[in-house]
């Protein structure tokens, strides 16, 4: 029998923590101890506060979960106040995170959102470690691959390459299209990761520049004309930010131009940004659907009241309500959720020798890498501080900087060069040095 406990503020959540199940978790421990645990000591990471990271504030918060983070670069704009609903008018300009967090904390008492206006590439990796759970709502493909391989990292293989649990950062993603919505448990290790899924996401649409060029015949046309051709024209050797909003608000501009010049309607600034950044514009009810989901997948996590979902769920509602889980199964030789990729080196090479070789690397192509060891860097490209700091490392041998461990993990952050287009990523990699603890050049036969 549940012991006795006093009533909580979530009636519904009690029912769920205080009674015993039969579909629930093999640890699930029902009990006041459970609940308190989960409000004192469960720490969980928002990333992203746009319209699905509000409604995962939001239903987290109601969850029992009382510490919370949350993460996101971006500025709340009008447009954003149709379906963010934790944002007014005068938000407008103010950082999402900041206003997100403030928002749900005046609205449910107790809770406790620390907000990150930067970057997700701003953060160190120790930054991730002190989550037990993250929850994505994000809009980019890029940015999810990041997180995933960040969370990833954190996953270590015992000597028979079996994952150890202790070493799991679990994942909950959501992410919706119209009225079409995703949920997605990752345990890594485990349940396939984001990049062993990743042939999900079809290839962004292109239009051939001769179209655009001479013949458009809709107001996305006009848009990437002025995003793909005017603005190498106007601007040569200045790169595009699409984040920046003087350089959308120049392509928009540019897009107007040229729809009046065509006779062609419908160029608007939320168009000429959804284009541009390939969005295909949010509903609220979609939101609101796939984050409940993604709430109830992290209450399961945090506290096995019930088996989690394995481990897709999809949501369409466009004609009617349809709704699926597919159990995908994870790729034995992913390189990112994976043992890591095995790099055999000679004691005397050097850090600087290292990072050339990841650039050549045929399954890493990482350029401008920064390399850390154990929470520990040993080079660090930027900021320009951590870079004159770890610079004196590179013209000293990779072994001694390990601690003359003959095998271990290593982390390398750079920009990934993958079928054409560069991002942001992380690799885990297993260093293995020649002649010690038994290993030989013959070794060199396997490879990576």
């Amino acid at each position: 029998m549940a012991d006795a406990a006093p009533p909580s503020k979530s009636r519904d959540l009690d029912k769920l923590l205080l009674r015993p199940g039969n579909l629930v978790g093999p640890t699930f421990d029902p009990g006041v101890q459970l609940r308190d645990d989960l409000q004192e000591y469960a720490k969980i990471l928002v990333v992203g506060a746009g319209g699905l990271g509000c409604e995962l504030l939001k239903d987290l918060a109601l969850s029992g979960f009382k510490n919370l983070e949350v993460i996101d670069m971006d500025r709340i704009e009008v447009t954003n106040l149709n379906r963010q609903f934790l944002f007014r008018l005068e938000d407008v300009g103010k950082p999402k995170a900041e206003v997100a967090a403030k928002r749900v904390m005046e609205r449910v008492s107790g809770v406790n959102i620390v907000p990150h206006f930067c970057r997700i590439e701003d953060k160190d990796i120790d930054f991730y470690s002190d989550f037990n759970i993250i929850a994505l709502g994000l809009d980019s493909i890029e940015a999810r691959s990041y997180i995933n391989a960040v969370a990833c990292s954190f996953l270590e293989y015992d000597s028979d390459n079996n994952p150890r649990e202790e070493t799991m950062k679990p994942m909950v993603d959501g992410g919706t299209e119209g009225f079409k919505g995703h949920a997605r448990v990752i345990v890594p290790g485990v349940t396939p990761c984001f990049e062993c899924t990743i042939w999900l996401f079809p290839p962004q649409v292109k239009f051939p520049l001769c179209t655009l060029a001479e013949t458009p015949r809709n107001a996305a046309h006009c848009i990437e004309y002025a995003h793909l051709i005017k603005w190498d024209e106007v601007r040569s050797g200045k790169a595009f930010d699409p984040d920046n909003a003087d350089h959308m608000k120049w392509v928009y501009d540019e897009a107007v131009k040229r729809a009046e010049l065509f006779g062609i309607p419908g160029v608007t600034y939320s168009l000429t940004q959804g284009v541009v950044k390939n969005i295909i514009p949010a509903i609220a009810s979609t939101n609101a659907i796939i984050s409940a989901a993604c709430a109830l997948e992290t209450l399961k996590i945090a506290s096995a009241f019930s088996k989690t979902l394995s481990n897709y769920l999809t949501y369409n509602g466009v004609e009617g309500l349809h709704t699926k889980v597919t159990e995908f199964v994870k790729d034995k030789d992913c390189l990112v959720c994976g043992p890591g990729v095995l790099i055999e080196l000679d004691t005397t090479v050097t850090l600087q020798e290292f990072i050339d070789m990841l650039e050549g690397h045929p399954k890493l192509l990482i350029s401008k890498a920064s390399i850390t060891y154990h929470g520990k860097n040993l080079y660090m490209q930027a900021p320009p501080v951590l870079e004159e700091m770890t610079r004196s490392n590179l013209n000293l041998p990779l072994y001694d900087l390990m601690d003359k461990i003959p095998k271990d993990i290593l982390h390398a952050i750079g920009t990934i060069n993958k079928d054409n287009k560069k991002s942001s990523g992380l690799r885990k990699l297993r260093v293995d040095f020649k002649g010690i603890d038994g290993i030989t050049d013959m070794d060199m036969a396997g490879g990576a």
